[in-house]
This record gives structure tokens, sequence and C-alpha cells, in this order.
């Protein structure tokens, strides 16, 4: 099939180079190029040095609907979409049939981060859907759905990769059923649906009044962004890695304990013990390593910013 591919991060990579592998991509539509870093400095997403490696034209429109001539022109069998990150409008959708590379067992988690969200909640597990796009939030109907299971440590650097992987797998499935006429259609049940919002620099303050798994959860959901942190005095202590443990009754709320390998802070039921970590302007550490070149003055944190 010729396929026009509608994706912008790494999630849509992976799934871009996974249909590749059996079907001719004749143009790729992401986000606009944007400042990025300190200098501000405008920059492609990743995806387009893809394209341009491959030979496959980009369109980077801000409108879709501006631009319906221009997709009138692209001569192509299916749309397909993958955490393209705007909702493609009815004029866009009545031109091709289009489907969807969603990560989770929709209708659960619809929205912007459904991998984030099943960390937060501390799923066992979660999934990928191909669906039919609708002009709704991922509301059209299922063609296939595939569970996965989320292992005990995973976070999102990890299972994002993974489940864009599964689901570039299950996408050529049903692009195969569709080009068979045997791919079956079916409606999502609504009134089981679940939304997710949009995540937020800080989103990523740890409140220790949460239990400790709360915590980890949000380790484990934000370590691509924005990173889950908290303060010591003046001081900004980003967490990559932690665990909840037990021992640390005695200890008040936010309070720290520390020694030579271990840097534990006390969450409203067990120890939040950090395993990697950073300051501002520093380096991602284990633990026993910014110990050792990092002196812990305060005992409480979050008491100030």
């Amino acid at each position: 099939m010729k396929i026009l591919f509608f994706g912008t991060p790494l999630f849509a990579e992976i799934v871009l180079k996974k249909l590749l592998e059996k079907h001719e991509v004749v143009g790729i539509v992401c986000q606009p190029d944007k400042p990025a870093n300190r200098g501000k400095k405008m920059q492609s997403p990743n995806i387009v040095n893809i394209a341009k490696v491959l030979n496959i034209p980009v369109y980077q429109f801000e409108k879709l609907k501006d631009h319906i001539e221009d997709f009138k022109k692209i001569k192509c069998d299916l749309f397909v979409t993958a955490s393209y990150g705007k909702i493609l409008p009815k004029e866009v959708l009545d031109l091709k049939m289009c489907i969807n590379v969603h990560p989770s067992i929709l209708p659960k988690y619809r929205g912007a981060t459904p991998i984030q969200s099943a960390l937060l909640n501390g799923d066992k597990v979660t999934g990928v859907t191909i669906m039919q796009t609708a002009v709704g939030m991922d509301d059209g109907d299922i063609i296939l759905q595939k569970e996965v299971k989320i292992e005990k440590e995973e976070d999102y650097n990890s299972l994002m990769p993974r489940l864009a992987e599964i689901g570039g797998n299950l996408l050529l499935d049903a692009i195969e059923k569709i080009e068979s006429g045997i791919a079956i259609f079916q409606k999502q049940d609504d009134s089981k649906a679940t939304f997710v919002k949009l995540i937020k620099k800080e989103d990523g303050l740890l409140d220790f009044n949460e239990t400790a798994e709360s915590l980890v959860n949000k380790v484990r959901a934000y370590v691509e962004f924005p990173v889950a942190f908290f303060n010591i005095g003046d001081e900004r202590i980003k967490v990559y890695k932690a665990e909840a443990v037990e021992g640390f009754e005695n200890l008040e709320v936010g309070e720290i304990y520390t020694s030579k390998k271990e840097f534990v802070v006390k969450a409203k039921d067990k120890g939040f013990k950090i395993l990697k970590c950073q300051v501002s302007g520093g380096k991602v550490l284990d633990v026993k390593d910014f110990l050792n070149g990092h002196k812990i003055e305060d005992k409480k944190v979050n008491e100030c910013c």
C-alpha cells in the first residue's frame, strides 16, 4: 500500500521504520520546527532527518484544514497516524481511510499521555490499539488490540519504545486485514472511556505526603519529561530511579536520611529510596557517586524552593 504517515516523536519514528518494511510511505506529516534549548534556535523533529535520508517528502503544516488541496495531490491508499500530536479535522479524514496506533487498551487512556498514565497509576498491564481515526479524541472503531505486561521496574524510556515496536507489528497486521477486506471494526464502549491530560513541568514535583509507591510511579512515568524532582533549600534534585523501602518509620514526612550509600526521604508510609539522581547543572549519577561528591546539609525537603 502507498501510505501517508502522520507522526512526530520517537514513538512515531519506531512505527514508521516498521511500516517501511512492507509498505511505501509517500510522505510524512509532522509538527513544524520549534525553538529548542537556551538559544531558542529553530529545530526540526528528528523524523524530518529520517525522511531526508529516505528521500520521503515532509509536510509540516500549521493547520491541516488549510491544506486540503495539498493533501488531494498526494497519491496514497491510506493515512496512518502514530503520535502525531494533533487531532485530524474532518476535512482531512474525509479524503482517505485513516488508522491510528495508540499505546493503550482503548477506551482506557484516551488522549496524549497514555503510557505515562499507565505508569502513574501503577498498572500491571497496558497495550496497543489499532483503531480507525475519527474526529473525536481516540474514539474511533477498534481494529486490533494487544495487551502488554508492564515489568516492575520499567519506566517510560523502556516501555515507550517497546510499545511502539509492538504497535508497528500490529499495524502491519491491521493493514493486511484491510487490504484483504477481512478487517473487523468494533465500536468502543464510551461509558468506559478515561481521558488523560498533557503533562506540565510542575507535575514533576514530588509531594512526600503521598505514598512512596505513588512517588516511585511518578519517577517511572516522568523520567523523560518533566523528570520528577524535589527541593532541598534552594537546590533542586531530579530523580531518575527510586524504590519504596521499609524501615524508616521513625522519620517525619519529608525528612532525609543519608549514609555513604543511601539517600532516603520519608514519604507518607515508607521510605522513598533514591537510586539515581541529578543536581541542577550536574550529571545524572548513581546515588553512591552522587553522595560521594555532594553533601546533603538540610534534613527536610520542599520547605522552600
